[in-house]
């Protein structure tokens, strides 16, 4: 008796360890089935008539429409993104011409003898026509970027170089504020489109100088191990700590400048830049002190 007991025992220990791999081996193939769903869903390829739902357990079955499903409105996303895209471009062409005519036209107006009323209105509809002339341009620009139709070409550069075209470039704007624009010229080198990173930064400057009244603005670099720094630093009115990250948004503008001029995309378009080169932007600002922005560039070998 004592040896059925034993047999029995030793019967069911078996049975239990061949139950025990048969389970593991129907786990293992099944999450094998899943991974393979997500690689081919990340890749674009997936396809529900490719897994036979005969075979699949309910969770798999799930998987398997939820990425599909996932799969088409990716897609669709993306035909909306091409069509906005698209529009973005004919506005951009359709309306060259009549914003050129409007500065063209108010630049004459302000030639003749007019009332200070009318001046003043023509002095507000040629900025009107600027800012929207910005607006669209840098629309363009930004749906460009993304959809890859101008390729950010980052190389090995001088830092140095970037630095003198940026004060050729904003110290009259600077100087006719009354502001001083101080560019620390040290020996740096990073990896960075040269015509793109220009606009980046300069986008910066720009800012920097608009809202800042009296003081200076300062530009330097500092070289790391891994990355080059590029800094702006003002003594403007600074950003509220609540609003730092907002400020990065498209079209975001704080209720602090709501007045001066802008069309809040000009962050947003200089981090779009910098991220798409492998770097990155740091903000640092106290209100009443100023700001300093933080652009971060690969270090070139």
């Amino acid at each position: 008796m004592n040896r059925g007991i034993v047999c029995l025992a030793m019967g069911c220990i078996l049975f239990s360890i061949c139950f025990v791999l048969l389970e593991r081996r129907r786990i293992r193939k099944m999450m094998q089935r899943m991974e393979a769903m997500i690689r081919a869903a990340m890749k674009g390829s997936l396809h529900e008539s490719s897994f036979d739902e005969t075979r699949l357990s309910r969770l798999e079955s799930t998987l398997a429409h939820y990425l599909a499903a996932n799969e088409v409105s990716v897609k669709n996303l993306a035909a909306e993104k091409d069509k906005i895209n698209t529009l973005i471009s004919d506005i951009s062409h359709q309306t060259k011409t009549p914003i050129s005519n409007l500065l063209l036209y108010s630049e004459l107006l302000k030639e003749e003898p007019l009332s200070e009323s009318a001046m003043e209105s023509t002095a507000k509809i040629h900025g009107q026509a600027q800012k929207l002339r910005f607006l669209i341009d840098s629309l363009l620009k930004l749906s460009r970027l993304e959809t890859g139709i101008i390729a950010v070409n980052p190389f090995a550069h001088s830092v140095t170089e970037l630095l003198l075209a940026l004060s050729e470039q904003y110290k009259p704007q600077a100087e006719a504020k009354g502001l001083e624009l101080i560019v620390h010229q040290e020996k740096a080198w990073a990896v960075f489109d040269e015509k793109w990173t220009l606009e980046a930064v300069g986008n910066i400057v720009d800012n920097a100088i608009k809202y800042t009244e009296n003081g200076t603005v300062t530009i330097s670099v500092n070289s790391y191990e891994l990355f080059t720094c590029i800094r702006v630093r003002d003594t403007g009115k600074g950003i509220r700590e609540a609003e730092q990250a907002a400020v990065f948004g498209r079209f975001y503008r704080s209720q602090d400048v709501k007045d001066e001029k802008g069309v809040g995309i000009g962050l947003f378009l200089a981090r779009q830049i910098i991220q798409s080169q492998g770097g990155y932007m740091k903000l640092s600002s106290v209100v009443g002190k100023g700001s300093e922005f933080s652009i971060y560039l690969p270090a070139a070998p």
